[in-house]
Order: C-alpha cells, then sequence, then structure tokens
C-alpha cells in the first residue's frame, strides 16, 4: 500500500514538474517586436536620419526584430513603385530592401502577429501629437483592444506605444521635460549658429487643425537656455507662421539667419518649402526681405542625440506595458 502512495506521489510530482516546465517554455517562447513608425521620405538622401533612428534602437535591442511602418500612402506607393527600379536600385545601394515594401502600421503588426510576435511596441518618429500622431494611436488602440472568447486566440497580448519626441497630453511623462530635453539635444545647432554669426531659424511641420503653444513654448525655451544665440521657430501649417516669423526677424533687427528643418528627416519641406529656389521658399522669402540666409538640409533623426530621445520614449513605453526587449 505504501509503495503504490509512493508511485502516485512520485507520478504527480513528475507531472507537476512537466506542466511547470511546459509553463516556463511558453513562457520563454513569448516573443517581442518594434515597429518604428514614421511618416516616410521619398528622398534617398533623407533616409540617413531614420535609418539612424532604428540603428540606434538595434544596437540596443539586438534581439529584437525592428520593422519599420511608414504611415503616408502616397510616401508608400512611391517607394513600392521602385520595387522593381533595377536601375535606381544600383544607384541607391543604402536604401534597405523593407523600404520597397514597407508597410502602414496595421500590415506591419499584422506581419509580426502572424510571425508569432504578440507583444508590440510602437515607437513613432513624429514630434508633436498633432493629426498624425492621433490617427497613428487611433489604429494602435483599436489592435490592442481586440478580445476573444478564448484568451489564446487573441492577436497580442500587449501592445504599447512610445510618445512623439516633443512628447504628450497627461501628466506621467510631463511634456515640458521632454521639451528640456529636446532644447538640450538641439545644442549643436546653437553652436553652429554661432559660429557663423547666425541667428538660428527652424521650420516646422505643423497642421491647420488645431495650433497649439508647443512650438512657442520650444521658442521660448531655446532662448532662455541659449541666449547667446537668438532662435525663431515657424511653421509651414499652421501658427506661428512665417509671417509671424518674419515680423520677430525684423523686429530684433537681425540681419542673417542660419535655417535648419525641425522636421524627423530633411525631405520635400526643407528642400523645397525651406531651401528651394521658387518664390515662396522661406530662403527667398527671407533673402527678398535684406536677410541673409544660410540653409542646412539635416534631419533632427540624424543627431544621436534625438536618437537617444526616442529610444527613452520607446523603453519608456515598453516597461509601461511590461513588455520585455531582448
Amino acid at each position: 500500500m505504501k509503495k503504490t502512495i509512493f508511485s502516485l506521489a512520485a507520478a504527480l510530482m513528475v507531472s507537476n514538474m512537466s506542466v511547470a516546465s511546459a509553463a516556463t517554455t511558453l513562457k520563454k517562447e513569448e516573443k517581442s517586436a518594434i515597429v518604428l513608425a514614421a511618416f516616410g521620405t521619398t528622398y534617398d538622401s533623407a533616409v540617413g536620419s531614420l535609418l539612424g533612428i532604428k540603428e540606434e534602437i538595434e544596437n540596443a535591442y539586438p534581439n529584437t526584430p525592428v520593422r519599420f511602418a511608414f504611415t503616408s500612402n502616397m510616401i508608400r506607393k512611391k517607394w513600392h513603385s521602385r520595387q522593381d527600379d533595377a536601375a535606381y536600385k544600383a544607384q541607391h545601394p543604402e536604401i534597405p530592401q523593407e523600404f520597397y515594401d514597407v508597410k502602414n502600421v496595421l500590415g506591419a503588426m499584422a506581419d509580426f502577429q502572424n510571425e508569432g510576435y504578440k507583444n508590440i511596441v510602437v515607437q513613432t518618429t513624429l514630434l508633436s501629437h498633432g493629426e498624425e500622431f492621433i490617427d497613428l494611436k487611433a489604429y494602435v488602440d483599436a489592435l490592442a483592444s481586440i478580445e476573444t472568447l478564448k484568451t489564446k486566440w487573441k492577436p497580442f497580448n500587449s501592445v504599447a506605444l512610445g510618445r512623439p519626441l516633443m512628447g504628450t497630453w497627461g501628466n506621467q511623462y510631463e511634456y515640458r521635460h521632454d521639451m528640456e530635453v529636446l532644447v538640450e539635444a538641439l545644442a549643436g545647432d546653437v553652436k553652429a549658429a554661432e559660429k557663423a554669426n547666425s541667428a538660428l531659424v527652424y521650420m516646422g511641420h505643423g497642421n491647420d487643425h488645431l495650433s497649439t503653444g508647443l512650438y512657442y513654448e520650444l521658442e521660448e525655451l531655446m532662448n532662455e537656455k541659449y541666449p547667446e544665440v537668438k532662435t525663431y521657430v515657424g511653421l509651414v501649417e499652421g501658427h506661428p507662421n512665417f509671417d509671424t516669423l518674419l515680423d520677430k526677424i525684423k523686429r530684433d533687427s537681425t540681419l542673417k539667419v542660419m535655417i535648419k528643418p525641425l522636421m524627423v528627416v530633411a525631405g520635400d519641406h526643407a528642400t523645397n518649402d525651406m531651401a528651394g529656389d521658387e518664390e515662396d521658399s522661406w530662403k527667398v522669402m527671407l533673402s527678398n526681405a535684406g536677410i541673409s540666409v544660410t540653409p542646412v538640409l539635416e534631419g533632427l533623426g540624424s543627431r544621436d542625440s534625438v536618437q537617444k530621445i526616442y529610444l527613452q520614449h520607446l523603453n519608456d513605453a515598453a516597461k509601461d506595458t511590461g513588455i520585455e526587449l531582448k
């Protein structure tokens, strides 16, 4: 009888150990991935800024796959049209293959899910919580909210969305702190302008739907932090617009400026709207106002200091959601 009881106990122990082992194995097999959600760019000269951000993330998490998603339909179609252009590919070996079949955030997340990745961190490369980020958040939240009758069939276990460069609403991560971190990251621009004996002008994108005081605040913070160089911030869309910018420059009797894009990439807006030769480019309009202009085509994403900010926002999102990145 005692032998029988002992045998049963031993069998139960083995069974429990097997279950525990299976559970541990299942937990180990749970996979995480990162989607780097950018508006995108069609300019091959601007691609380096996006690749720099991705490289920063991949260096931090070498065992976690990172893929791009472009939110712009037009930009995705442009890259898809280059898929079979052998001449273009030969001329631009720096362009990664994933650009030629890049998807939107829904497609990128679906691909990961189909490959068994159920924990996803989506990190945006946008600057602010504007129209693009609101739409991106809606897509991500929609996929994250999917519930199934049986938990094991849920497409995703955890989904996180990292905040934009200039922060977001709420008090968990105060946007003012994110702004101050960005101002620190822009120290190199101030040094370059000071060396050129110029004021510093930034062209941001903005939006026409709802302008906030974010860019006015950035200008204020820059001038407080770096009083040795006057900084002005204007936007392509919304406020402060070019007219407001020009009024300030004239008011201060500023005669020489270095102008740079306050954008992740130096793409179409920077090349044409900022530094182009058309009559409505900022370079030409400032020149016509008697101001000496030096355009610098360099996206924010090309700087190590900015890349590190995006990585930190990614880290925060993963930590808050309990997603392990390796």
